[in-house]
């Protein structure tokens, strides 16, 4: 039996493990439709030809990049992630996306240096369902933190479909499916189980909406093809 499954090492220990076949596993899980999350999650931000500092947080490996750089083409870039195995693995294409304009932080998103009031945007996808109520309000406190005051940012997440029939299947595709694919892949099918357990605790993200509106910050709820997703977005 599991202690806790939000304890940051335990999580940590989850993500290095999946870290060779996690991008493969992520994509098929979501039937494709990821590719199309990010494309939509990231295009709330907007876009800019300014010198801007933008922050991928809990990046995995990096498949946020091309379409940030592509949205914004002339901005100094961070990305941080605390599972070792991800930097390792992602370090080549975030040199090779972002050039020189890229500082790679091997950090938890939780305890970090990273400056106060200088990030114009922070992007994150699905790394919210590995925290619990009290993690939540710590990132709301940190993302109001490094936020520039009027600085944007965007968060998406797996999720559990309010629609019965449609949660039943989803649950069993993830649940059951998405391990023999991660065995495939030579994942180990206990850590992608995992995944669903998560995903379920997590249901969706309306109430981390109102935990960040409760630490100061403007938010908007959005969902994502009949809720398979969610996510939030708003301002400092």
């Amino acid at each position: 039996m599991i202690k806790n499954i939000y304890e940051p090492e335990y999580v940590k220990q989850l993500f290095n493990q999946m870290s060779g076949s996690y991008e493969r596993v992520n994509y098929i899980t979501s039937f494709g439709f990821s590719i199309r999350w990010r494309r939509q999650f990231l295009n709330k931000l907007g876009s800019s030809d300014q010198n801007l500092n933008v922050i991928d947080i809990m990046s995995g490996l990096g498949e946020n990049w091309v379409h940030l750089k592509n949205n914004f083409q002339n901005a100094n870039f961070s990305v941080l992630d605390f599972s070792e195995q991800m930097i390792i693995k992602s370090t080549p294409k975030a040199q090779k996306v972002f050039g020189d304009k890229v500082q790679i932080i091997c950090a938890n998103v939780l305890q970090n240096n990273l400056p106060a009031n200088h990030y114009d945007f922070v992007s994150c996808a699905f790394g919210l369902k590995t925290f619990n109520e009290e993690q939540f309000n710590m990132l709301a406190k940190e993302l109001n933190r490094i936020l520039k005051p009027g600085g944007k940012f965007t968060f998406v997440e797996v999720s559990k479909p309010g629609n019965k029939l449609l949660s039943s299947l989803y649950g069993f595709y993830v649940g059951k499916i998405i391990p023999v694919f991660g065995k495939i892949f030579l994942g180990n099918p206990q850590d992608y189980k995992m995944l669903w357990i998560y995903t379920n605790h997590f249901k969706n993200s309306k109430r981390i909406k109102h935990i960040f509106e409760n630490n100061g910050l403007k938010v908007e709820y959005s969902d994502y093809f009949f809720g398979c997703a969610s996510g939030i977005q708003g301002t400092k």
